[in-house]
């Protein structure tokens, strides 16, 4: 009894309860659910009202132009975001290039991994700084640096120092030992084994090099390319160091095989039947009968002498069983750069090295194996510097005869000068220089042409190597001053010709050469008397 009186006293209150509650989400509910106003949202037109189904049409394009609205200003913000990042980046690139050492090299020796990894980083960025994938744009011709070339026992430099030789042992020890380790490393790197091969690998050794170049750029490091013998004929071994201011770091292990690398010798040509011959010579010895894998391609202005050059040309093409020449014949004033450029676009087959050359230019076999390691299509074109011969007559004037030409090709400072202003002789993919625009058609005559084709070359991102070699000669002829020229004129070729003629000192000794016979008929007259 008790307890359904008190069940009869709660149940009010429990309908009352439910009463509020039941009114509380009635609230709640039409709060929820009533059409906002115009700024914050579209009234729903009646189902059976006419306007129905223009009115949901109408509220479907707002909304559609409203997510339009909204992804404009989406991407408005990105492209912002992305211009932002875009420049802060340039701010850091430029900083890190104003002040190289200030990138994030925390050498915290407390944490010797992340020290050594940030060094790491450092030392790999000076290698993707300096030019050693792909050439930069260079202003002038002189803004190029330079390789020097070297073998197992001699350095050939353009920097002679001190001793003035275009070639050294070399006698500072400093370059020595730089050059002993980097040989070393290139010979412990190729015989490291790859994992991959199960073939007996070759060891290599020092006596396998065959030579190499290098050139440092002071804010970067030293750049080395090194050459050896492969495992067959015309096959080679090929590899890159790179010394970042610290220890030398691996750049690139390369075969090359050069085994069908054609190369087409263009020599333009006017009268000077003689020399060709001289030239014919030498081509046929180190082109055709050491090398085998060449082309000429002889560019004649006029016909005078033509004849004369065409039968040396025939004579030598049945002689030695060549017939890889071509003859160009131009009625038209003589011009180098003309004749070069018929001469590279007068080829027809697959892209070939094009060796630019003249008829008073001596190469020999190894050079040719340089003008195609040093190239490749897109990325390396190749400016040698010559050995310019000095006037035999001059330097062996006081022998009994003059020797023959090969016993005259010596690299020393008696006998001639690296010609570091010439760039006539240059080798290039023909693509490359097609692609460079190739000589300037407007320069007549001799000069000019040469400098024009080297300056478009620095100009782009291809790679220039120009180095000294020991292979390429200049051979010494007699320079004509004409009485055409104006006195400045006249007076810079005698100069020019004063420079080949003989080195500084053999010149002052005929310049004092009365002098120096004075002399010594004085001592030998005070030997009588004594």
């Amino acid at each position: 009894m008790m307890l359904r009186r008190g069940f009869i006293l709660f149940l009010p209150r429990l309908v009352g309860l439910l009463v509020v509650a039941c009114c509380s989400m009635s609230i709640v509910y039409m709060l929820a659910c009533t059409p906002k106003g115009d700024n914050q949202q579209l009234a729903l037109p009646r189902v059976h009202s006419p306007t129905a189904k223009e009115g949901y049409e109408a509220i479907l394009q707002e909304r559609e132009e409203q997510h339009r609205n909204y992804i404009i200003s989406l991407k408005k913000q990105i492209a912002q975001l992305k211009a932002e990042l875009q420049g802060r980046t340039e701010q850091l690139k430029n900083m890190q290039n104003k002040y190289p050492d200030s990138l994030d090299i925390q050498l915290d020796h407390s944490k010797p991994e992340k020290a050594q990894a940030n060094l790491l980083a450092f030392l790999r960025s000076q290698v993707d700084k300096a030019e050693v994938h792909s050439g930069v744009k260079l202003s002038t011709e002189y803004a190029a640096v330079p390789f020097e070339s070297f073998t197992l026992q001699k350095v050939y430099q353009l920097e002679t120092g001190l001793t003035r030789h275009p070639e050294e042992k070399p006698v500072r020890k400093d370059k020595r030992d730089e050059l002993i380790e980097v040989i070393e490393l290139a010979v412990g790197s190729l015989n490291k084994p790859d994992g991959v091969s199960k073939a007996k690998p070759h060891v290599y050794t020092a006596s396998d090099f065959v030579e190499g170049i290098y050139r440092t750029e002071k804010n970067k490091g030293t750049l080395y390319e090194l050459t050896f013998k492969g495992d067959a004929k015309h096959q080679f071994k090929k590899i890159v160091l790179f010394r970042p201011f610290g220890p030398v770091m691996k750049v690139k292990n390369e075969n090359v095989n050069m085994a069908d690398t054609l190369i087409n010798v263009i020599v333009p040509l006017a009268k000077r039947a003689s020399k060709f011959r001289q030239f014919m010579q030498n081509f046929r010895e180190m082109g055709i009968q050491q090398d085998g894998r060449i082309h000429l391609t002889v560019v004649y202005f006029g016909k005078e002498q033509m004849n004369e050059v065409k039968s040396i040309l025939e004579n030598t093409s049945k002689s030695a069983n060549f017939k890889n020449f071509t003859f160009i014949q131009l009625n038209e004033e003589f011009s180098r750069g003309k004749g070069l450029d018929v001469g590279a676009r007068f080829w027809k087959g697959n892209n070939v090295v094009l060796f630019f050359c003249d008829v008073d230019i001596y190469f020999t076999a190894e050079f040719l194996n340089s003008c195609r390691l040093n190239t490749q299509p897109g990325k390396k074109v190749f400016y040698p510097v010559l050995f310019s011969q000095y006037n035999p007559s001059i330097i062996y004037g006081h022998h009994d005869s003059i020797p023959s030409l090969e016993q005259q090709l010596i690299i020393k400072k008696e006998t001639g000068f690296w010609r570091d202003f010439g760039f006539g002789m240059t080798c290039q993919y023909r693509s490359d220089f097609i692609n460079i625009g190739g000589f300037d058609l407007d320069i007549k005559g001799w000069g000019g042409e040469d400098v024009h084709l080297y300056r478009k070359y620095l100009h782009s991102n291809l790679m220039v190597i120009r180095t000294p070699v020991r292979g390429l000669f200049h051979l010494w002829h007699e320079k004509q001053c004409l009485d055409e020229l104006t006195p400045e004129q006249y007076k810079m070729c005698m100069q020019s010709k004063a420079m080949n003629e003989a080195s500084h000192g053999q010149l002052g000794m005929l310049v004092f050469k009365q002098e120096i016979e004075t002399h010594l008929h004085r001592q030998k007259l005070s030997s009588k008397k004594t």
